[in-house]
Protein backbone atom coordinates (compact mmCIF):
# COMPACT_ATOMS: atom_id res chain seq x y z
CA UNK A 1 0.00 0.00 0.00
CA UNK A 2 1.53 3.37 -0.97
CA UNK A 3 -0.04 6.89 0.32
CA UNK A 4 -1.36 9.51 -2.36
CA UNK A 5 -2.30 11.90 -0.01
CA UNK A 6 -2.80 13.82 3.59
CA UNK A 7 -6.10 15.85 4.22
CA UNK A 8 -6.20 17.43 7.25
CA UNK A 9 -9.13 19.97 8.67
CA UNK A 10 -10.63 21.15 11.87
CA UNK A 11 -14.03 19.16 12.57
CA UNK A 12 -16.30 21.10 14.13
CA UNK A 13 -19.71 19.76 15.10
CA UNK A 14 -22.41 21.52 17.02
CA UNK A 15 -23.37 20.54 20.35
CA UNK A 16 -27.15 19.75 21.56
CA UNK A 17 -26.34 21.09 24.91
CA UNK A 18 -23.52 23.28 26.74
CA UNK A 19 -20.71 20.91 28.61
CA UNK A 20 -18.76 22.01 31.37
CA UNK A 21 -16.70 21.33 34.35
CA UNK A 22 -13.90 22.94 35.71
CA UNK A 23 -11.07 23.55 32.78
CA UNK A 24 -13.64 24.22 29.85
CA UNK A 25 -17.28 24.83 29.04
CA UNK A 26 -17.77 23.65 25.13
CA UNK A 27 -20.78 24.58 22.86
CA UNK A 28 -19.00 22.26 19.74
CA UNK A 29 -16.65 19.82 19.01
CA UNK A 30 -12.95 20.45 18.63
CA UNK A 31 -11.32 17.75 16.67
CA UNK A 32 -8.98 17.12 13.49
CA UNK A 33 -9.97 15.21 10.86
CA UNK A 34 -7.54 13.42 8.77
CA UNK A 35 -8.50 11.76 5.11
CA UNK A 36 -5.42 9.22 3.90
CA UNK A 37 -6.05 8.48 0.38
CA UNK A 38 -4.17 5.90 -1.14
CA UNK A 39 -2.51 5.37 -4.87
CA UNK A 40 -5.31 2.73 -5.62
CA UNK A 41 -8.05 5.33 -4.03
CA UNK A 42 -8.67 3.39 -0.76
CA UNK A 43 -9.76 5.97 2.09
CA UNK A 44 -8.15 6.06 5.53
CA UNK A 45 -10.14 8.26 8.25
CA UNK A 46 -8.51 9.72 11.75
CA UNK A 47 -9.26 11.59 14.45
CA UNK A 48 -7.74 13.59 17.43
CA UNK A 49 -9.02 16.16 19.80
CA UNK A 50 -6.33 18.69 20.43
CA UNK A 51 -6.74 20.50 24.28
CA UNK A 52 -4.87 23.32 25.58
CA UNK A 53 -5.49 21.99 28.87
CA UNK A 54 -4.90 18.57 28.20
CA UNK A 55 -1.87 18.17 26.30
CA UNK A 56 -1.13 22.20 25.70
CA UNK A 57 -1.99 21.27 21.60
CA UNK A 58 -4.79 23.44 19.74
CA UNK A 59 -6.08 22.91 16.35
CA UNK A 60 -4.03 24.89 14.83
CA UNK A 61 -0.62 23.27 16.73
CA UNK A 62 -1.96 20.02 15.13
CA UNK A 63 -2.68 21.08 11.32
CA UNK A 64 1.00 22.38 11.50
CA UNK A 65 2.40 19.21 13.06
CA UNK A 66 0.57 17.14 10.46
CA UNK A 67 2.07 19.51 7.54
CA UNK A 68 5.31 19.04 8.75
CA UNK A 69 5.02 15.60 8.88
CA UNK A 70 3.52 15.35 6.09
CA UNK A 71 6.41 13.51 3.30
CA UNK A 72 7.45 11.40 6.41
CA UNK A 73 3.84 9.82 6.46
CA UNK A 74 3.69 9.23 2.98
CA UNK A 75 6.50 6.88 3.30
CA UNK A 76 4.33 4.45 5.46
CA UNK A 77 3.27 1.60 3.36
CA UNK A 78 2.83 -0.98 6.31
CA UNK A 79 2.36 -1.92 9.80
CA UNK A 80 6.15 -2.30 10.36
CA UNK A 81 6.76 1.26 8.95
CA UNK A 82 4.07 2.34 11.42
CA UNK A 83 5.59 0.90 14.56
CA UNK A 84 9.13 1.94 13.09
CA UNK A 85 7.69 5.44 12.85
CA UNK A 86 6.12 5.39 16.21
CA UNK A 87 9.33 4.54 17.84
CA UNK A 88 11.46 7.05 16.21
CA UNK A 89 9.48 9.88 17.04
CA UNK A 90 8.53 8.90 20.60
CA UNK A 91 9.56 12.82 21.52
CA UNK A 92 7.45 14.35 18.60
CA UNK A 93 4.43 12.70 19.55
CA UNK A 94 4.85 13.45 23.13
CA UNK A 95 4.28 17.16 22.17
CA UNK A 96 1.88 16.36 19.82
CA UNK A 97 -0.41 13.45 20.74
CA UNK A 98 -3.99 14.08 19.52
CA UNK A 99 -2.29 15.71 16.11
CA UNK A 100 -0.32 12.16 15.29
CA UNK A 101 -3.27 10.55 17.19
CA UNK A 102 -5.24 11.34 14.12
CA UNK A 103 -2.50 10.75 11.32
CA UNK A 104 -2.30 7.09 12.74
CA UNK A 105 -5.97 6.44 13.40
CA UNK A 106 -6.33 7.39 9.30
CA UNK A 107 -2.77 5.37 8.50
CA UNK A 108 -4.54 2.00 10.26
CA UNK A 109 -7.59 2.53 9.18
CA UNK A 110 -6.13 2.46 5.80
CA UNK A 111 -4.07 -0.07 5.99
CA UNK A 112 -6.38 -2.89 6.92
CA UNK A 113 -9.05 -2.05 4.12
CA UNK A 114 -6.14 -2.42 1.87
CA UNK A 115 -6.08 -6.02 3.48
CA UNK A 116 -9.47 -6.64 3.70
CA UNK A 117 -9.22 -6.82 7.31
CA UNK A 118 -10.18 -5.62 10.40
CA UNK A 119 -8.02 -2.95 12.27
CA UNK A 120 -8.16 -5.90 14.88
CA UNK A 121 -6.72 -8.30 12.94
CA UNK A 122 -4.34 -5.99 11.34
CA UNK A 123 -3.08 -5.53 14.93
CA UNK A 124 -3.14 -8.89 16.31
CA UNK A 125 -5.65 -7.47 18.70
CA UNK A 126 -8.99 -9.68 19.77
CA UNK A 127 -12.07 -9.48 17.60
CA UNK A 128 -14.34 -7.54 19.31
CA UNK A 129 -17.65 -9.03 20.51
CA UNK A 130 -19.78 -9.13 23.17
CA UNK A 131 -20.83 -5.78 25.01
CA UNK A 132 -19.38 -2.88 26.28
CA UNK A 133 -20.60 -0.62 29.64
CA UNK A 134 -20.22 2.78 29.31
CA UNK A 135 -20.41 5.65 32.17
CA UNK A 136 -22.71 8.40 32.56
CA UNK A 137 -20.74 11.54 32.71
CA UNK A 138 -22.46 14.42 34.84
CA UNK A 139 -20.98 18.02 33.77
CA UNK A 140 -20.43 20.81 36.26
CA UNK A 141 -23.53 23.14 35.72
CA UNK A 142 -26.62 24.15 38.03
CA UNK A 143 -28.66 21.76 39.70
CA UNK A 144 -32.03 22.11 37.43
CA UNK A 145 -29.67 21.28 34.48
CA UNK A 146 -28.25 18.38 36.30
CA UNK A 147 -31.38 17.16 37.52
CA UNK A 148 -32.49 17.20 33.52
CA UNK A 149 -29.20 15.25 32.20
CA UNK A 150 -29.84 13.19 35.34
CA UNK A 151 -33.05 11.94 34.07
CA UNK A 152 -32.05 11.54 30.84
CA UNK A 153 -29.29 8.99 31.71
CA UNK A 154 -31.81 7.20 34.38
CA UNK A 155 -34.33 6.69 31.44
CA UNK A 156 -31.52 4.69 29.45
CA UNK A 157 -30.78 2.56 32.39
CA UNK A 158 -27.40 4.03 33.56
CA UNK A 159 -26.24 2.85 37.13
CA UNK A 160 -22.19 3.93 37.11
CA UNK A 161 -22.18 7.79 37.12
CA UNK A 162 -18.90 10.18 36.92
CA UNK A 163 -19.56 13.80 38.19
CA UNK A 164 -17.85 16.96 37.78
CA UNK A 165 -17.63 18.88 40.69
CA UNK A 166 -18.52 22.90 40.63
CA UNK A 167 -16.59 23.93 43.15
CA UNK A 168 -19.41 25.16 45.33
CA UNK A 169 -19.74 22.61 48.10
CA UNK A 170 -23.77 23.04 48.58
CA UNK A 171 -24.74 22.59 45.08
CA UNK A 172 -22.37 19.47 44.66
CA UNK A 173 -23.72 17.91 47.94
CA UNK A 174 -27.32 18.89 46.24
CA UNK A 175 -26.69 16.71 43.55
CA UNK A 176 -24.77 13.50 45.42
CA UNK A 177 -27.79 13.45 47.28
CA UNK A 178 -29.75 13.61 43.72
CA UNK A 179 -27.75 10.76 43.00
CA UNK A 180 -27.91 8.59 45.76
CA UNK A 181 -31.44 9.16 46.47
CA UNK A 182 -32.72 7.72 42.29
CA UNK A 183 -29.84 5.13 41.59
CA UNK A 184 -29.99 1.92 43.24
CA UNK A 185 -26.63 0.32 42.97
CA UNK A 186 -24.88 3.39 42.93
CA UNK A 187 -20.91 3.91 41.86
CA UNK A 188 -20.03 7.69 41.25
CA UNK A 189 -16.41 8.29 40.47
CA UNK A 190 -15.34 11.88 41.16
CA UNK A 191 -14.20 14.17 38.68
CA UNK A 192 -12.23 17.69 40.20
CA UNK A 193 -10.47 18.85 36.12
CA UNK A 194 -7.65 20.12 38.95
CA UNK A 195 -9.41 22.05 40.91
CA UNK A 196 -7.49 22.15 44.05
CA UNK A 197 -3.97 23.60 45.18
CA UNK A 198 -4.28 22.80 48.58
CA UNK A 199 -4.69 19.00 50.04
CA UNK A 200 -6.78 19.76 53.15
CA UNK A 201 -9.06 21.74 51.22
CA UNK A 202 -9.88 18.50 48.71
CA UNK A 203 -10.07 16.01 51.51
CA UNK A 204 -12.27 18.11 53.80
CA UNK A 205 -14.62 18.98 50.26
CA UNK A 206 -14.77 15.74 49.22
CA UNK A 207 -15.77 14.37 52.84
CA UNK A 208 -18.29 16.91 53.26
CA UNK A 209 -19.96 15.72 50.34
CA UNK A 210 -20.59 12.49 52.70
CA UNK A 211 -20.60 9.59 50.00
CA UNK A 212 -18.05 7.16 49.64
CA UNK A 213 -16.60 7.38 45.92
CA UNK A 214 -14.74 4.41 44.15
CA UNK A 215 -12.33 6.73 42.55
CA UNK A 216 -11.68 10.40 42.73
CA UNK A 217 -9.96 11.94 39.17
CA UNK A 218 -7.23 14.41 39.41
CA UNK A 219 -8.25 16.36 42.31
CA UNK A 220 -5.16 18.93 42.02
CA UNK A 221 -2.85 20.78 39.69
CA UNK A 222 -1.17 18.60 36.89
CA UNK A 223 1.46 16.17 38.67
CA UNK A 224 0.69 16.50 41.83
CA UNK A 225 1.62 12.86 42.53
CA UNK A 226 2.28 14.22 46.39
CA UNK A 227 -0.76 15.35 46.73
CA UNK A 228 -2.76 12.74 45.18
CA UNK A 229 -1.06 9.97 46.91
CA UNK A 230 -2.22 11.88 50.48
CA UNK A 231 -5.08 12.11 49.13
CA UNK A 232 -5.91 8.68 48.14
CA UNK A 233 -4.08 6.88 51.86
CA UNK A 234 -5.95 9.70 53.78
CA UNK A 235 -9.87 8.92 52.23
CA UNK A 236 -8.49 5.12 50.93
CA UNK A 237 -10.23 6.11 47.71
CA UNK A 238 -7.64 5.49 44.42
CA UNK A 239 -6.63 8.27 42.75
CA UNK A 240 -7.51 8.93 38.75
CA UNK A 241 -4.57 10.02 36.41
CA UNK A 242 -5.70 12.08 33.19
CA UNK A 243 -3.99 15.40 32.48
CA UNK A 244 -1.29 13.97 34.34
CA UNK A 245 -0.88 10.76 32.92
CA UNK A 246 0.41 11.58 28.73
CA UNK A 247 2.40 8.79 27.87
CA UNK A 248 4.12 5.72 29.21
CA UNK A 249 7.17 7.62 31.26
CA UNK A 250 4.92 8.62 33.67
CA UNK A 251 4.42 5.31 35.43
CA UNK A 252 7.68 6.11 36.44
CA UNK A 253 5.75 8.21 39.30
CA UNK A 254 3.54 5.79 40.29
CA UNK A 255 5.07 2.26 40.07
CA UNK A 256 6.48 1.94 43.34
CA UNK A 257 2.67 1.93 45.13
CA UNK A 258 0.56 1.11 42.11
CA UNK A 259 -2.36 0.14 44.56
CA UNK A 260 -2.99 3.93 44.38
CA UNK A 261 -3.95 4.68 40.98
CA UNK A 262 -6.00 4.29 38.16
CA UNK A 263 -5.18 5.54 34.84
CA UNK A 264 -7.51 7.09 32.39
CA UNK A 265 -6.33 6.41 28.69
CA UNK A 266 -7.92 8.41 26.29
CA UNK A 267 -6.18 7.68 22.99
CA UNK A 268 -6.28 11.08 21.92
CA UNK A 269 -4.21 12.47 24.56
CA UNK A 270 -1.47 9.15 24.28
CA UNK A 271 -1.14 10.23 21.17
CA UNK A 272 -3.43 6.96 19.35
CA UNK A 273 -3.52 3.38 19.14
CA UNK A 274 -0.01 2.10 19.30
CA UNK A 275 1.10 3.88 22.15
CA UNK A 276 -2.05 3.02 24.16
CA UNK A 277 -1.54 -0.92 23.77
CA UNK A 278 1.59 -0.48 25.22
CA UNK A 279 0.75 1.61 28.48
CA UNK A 280 -2.13 -1.07 29.09
CA UNK A 281 0.76 -3.89 28.83
CA UNK A 282 2.42 -1.69 31.35
CA UNK A 283 -0.39 -1.03 33.29
CA UNK A 284 -1.51 -5.34 33.61
CA UNK A 285 2.25 -5.39 34.80
CA UNK A 286 1.58 -3.64 37.54
CA UNK A 287 -1.65 -4.37 38.16
CA UNK A 288 -3.07 -0.66 37.61
CA UNK A 289 -6.62 -0.58 36.44
CA UNK A 290 -7.89 1.55 33.50
CA UNK A 291 -10.73 3.56 32.48
CA UNK A 292 -10.60 3.82 29.34
CA UNK A 293 -11.30 7.30 28.71
CA UNK A 294 -13.04 9.84 26.15
CA UNK A 295 -12.74 13.77 24.98
CA UNK A 296 -15.63 15.64 25.24
CA UNK A 297 -17.09 15.64 21.12
CA UNK A 298 -15.70 12.53 19.59
CA UNK A 299 -17.12 11.25 16.77
CA UNK A 300 -17.93 7.63 15.62
CA UNK A 301 -14.14 7.30 14.87
CA UNK A 302 -12.25 7.61 18.02
CA UNK A 303 -15.03 5.66 19.61
CA UNK A 304 -14.94 3.32 17.55
CA UNK A 305 -10.80 3.01 18.17
CA UNK A 306 -11.56 3.26 21.97
CA UNK A 307 -13.47 0.03 21.41
CA UNK A 308 -10.36 -1.76 20.09
CA UNK A 309 -8.79 -0.74 22.92
CA UNK A 310 -10.91 -1.92 25.84
CA UNK A 311 -11.29 -5.06 24.18
CA UNK A 312 -7.82 -5.85 24.96
CA UNK A 313 -7.62 -4.75 28.45
CA UNK A 314 -10.93 -6.90 30.16
CA UNK A 315 -8.43 -7.82 32.84
CA UNK A 316 -7.83 -4.67 34.71
CA UNK A 317 -10.61 -2.30 32.91
CA UNK A 318 -12.48 -0.65 35.29
CA UNK A 319 -15.10 1.48 33.15
CA UNK A 320 -15.70 2.84 29.74
CA UNK A 321 -16.19 7.09 29.19
CA UNK A 322 -17.83 8.56 26.15
CA UNK A 323 -19.93 7.15 22.75
CA UNK A 324 -21.92 10.04 23.13
CA UNK A 325 -22.43 10.00 19.46
CA UNK A 326 -25.62 12.09 18.46
CA UNK A 327 -26.76 11.86 21.93
CA UNK A 328 -24.22 15.13 22.47
CA UNK A 329 -23.08 15.85 19.06
CA UNK A 330 -25.99 17.72 16.49
CA UNK A 331 -24.73 15.01 13.83
CA UNK A 332 -21.88 12.31 13.40
CA UNK A 333 -20.19 11.94 10.49
CA UNK A 334 -20.72 8.49 9.73
CA UNK A 335 -24.39 7.01 8.19
CA UNK A 336 -24.03 4.13 11.17
CA UNK A 337 -23.27 6.43 14.49
CA UNK A 338 -21.31 4.16 17.47
CA UNK A 339 -22.97 5.35 20.45
CA UNK A 340 -24.59 4.04 23.54
CA UNK A 341 -28.27 2.44 23.75
CA UNK A 342 -30.20 0.75 26.87
CA UNK A 343 -27.97 0.80 30.25
CA UNK A 344 -25.15 2.51 28.96
CA UNK A 345 -24.56 -0.46 26.54
CA UNK A 346 -22.69 -0.74 23.16
CA UNK A 347 -22.89 -4.56 21.36
CA UNK A 348 -20.62 -5.77 18.76
CA UNK A 349 -19.93 -6.54 16.19
CA UNK A 350 -21.84 -4.00 13.94
CA UNK A 351 -22.83 -4.09 10.99
CA UNK A 352 -20.64 -2.47 9.44
CA UNK A 353 -17.33 -5.01 10.34
CA UNK A 354 -17.49 -6.24 6.68
CA UNK A 355 -16.36 -2.89 4.94
CA UNK A 356 -13.07 -3.81 6.97
CA UNK A 357 -10.90 -1.24 8.57
CA UNK A 358 -12.70 0.88 11.46
CA UNK A 359 -15.57 -0.64 9.66
CA UNK A 360 -17.36 2.93 9.18
CA UNK A 361 -18.88 4.61 6.23
CA UNK A 362 -17.59 8.33 6.15
CA UNK A 363 -19.66 11.20 4.88
CA UNK A 364 -17.18 13.52 3.93
CA UNK A 365 -19.36 16.76 3.73
CA UNK A 366 -20.35 16.13 7.26
CA UNK A 367 -16.51 16.70 8.57
CA UNK A 368 -16.54 20.48 6.96
CA UNK A 369 -17.04 23.41 9.15
CA UNK A 370 -20.14 24.87 6.70
CA UNK A 371 -21.85 21.42 6.74
CA UNK A 372 -25.51 22.13 8.58
CA UNK A 373 -27.63 18.57 9.64
CA UNK A 374 -30.87 18.37 7.92
CA UNK A 375 -33.70 19.61 10.25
Amino acid sequence: MKINKITARPLRIPFKAVFSHASATRLESQSIFVEIESVGGEMGHGEGCPRRYVTDETVDTALEFINTQHDSILEVSCTEDLRQWVCENQSLIDKNPAAFCSVELAVIDLLAKSNSESVESLLSLKQLSGEFQYTAVLDAQNLSSFNSQLNRYLRIGFTDFKMKISGDLKLDQAKVNCLVNNVPDLTIRLDANNFWTDTTDAKTYIQELGHEFLAVEEPFKVGNFRGCRYLSKTLKTPIILDESFLCIEHFQHIEDDPEYWIINLRISKMGGILRSLAIIDKAKELKIPIVVGAQVGETSILTRAALAVANNCWEILLAQEGAFGTHLLKYDITDEPISFGEKGKIIAPFRSESKGGFGLNIESERTLSTYSSPG
